[in-house]
């Protein structure tokens, strides 16, 4: 493992990763979820969605393996993922389907897929073919902190946001992964041809 902690990785890492998770957009879900009094535990969420990210990030590559595929091949189809994240956010478009069990709301729509879904778990895997371990995992905790905020302090961020920041937000870093989606793809493609 890479243990060169570098400041610009990380900061790119964070915003990368917040993009995909994209907690300030599932405000307006998880809103919807408490209004239907549904209870969602903060604290539980934050921690099995860092565990599954974790796990990911240093079984992902051997699971992988076993499929024969390679690094490089799983960051071109991340990136077709990510690109499809990022269309969703722009135009508001549903690809994704959430149509998973709803007798347990923490572990599903919360930890899968709004965090810890197939998005972030593809860009784990990703971003590490492009960046040092350490760092993804400083950047993860950071996402993990501000996912933690948000969940244990949902009305004041709905409310401090208003329902036209989320809005925004969720186009800009719409933009962003879009950006990112392209980069990955292109980087990548390289090495399989």
């Amino acid at each position: 493992m890479d243990w060169k902690i570098n400041f610009k990785e990380i900061v790119s890492t964070f915003m990368v990763l917040f993009a995909v998770i994209d907690i300030t957009g599932s405000v307006p879900i998880i809103l919807d979820l408490k209004a239907k009094g549904k209870n969602i535990s903060s604290s539980k969420a934050t921690i099995y969605s860092f565990i599954i990210c974790i796990v990911f990030l240093f079984l992902g590559e051997m699971i992988l393996s076993l499929f024969g595929v390679d690094i490089s091949s799983f960051a071109v189809a991340g990136s077709l993922i990510i690109l499809v994240l990022a269309i969703e956010m722009i135009f508001g478009v549903e690809i994704f389907k959430n149509d998973g069990p709803s007798n347990s709301v923490t572990l599903v729509p919360v930890i899968f897929p709004l965090i810890a879904g197939t998005g972030t778990l593809t860009t784990l895997l990703t971003i590490r073919a492009e960046y040092a371990t350490i760092n993804i995992i400083i950047a993860l905790v950071l996402n993990m902190l501000v996912v933690y905020f948000v969940l244990s302090n949902i009305n004041f961020v709905e409310k401090v946001l208003g329902k036209g920041a989320i809005f925004v937000l969720r186009k800009f870093f719409g933009l962003i992964l879009l950006a990112i989606a392209v980069k990955l793809f292109t980087t990548n493609i390289v090495t399989l041809f």
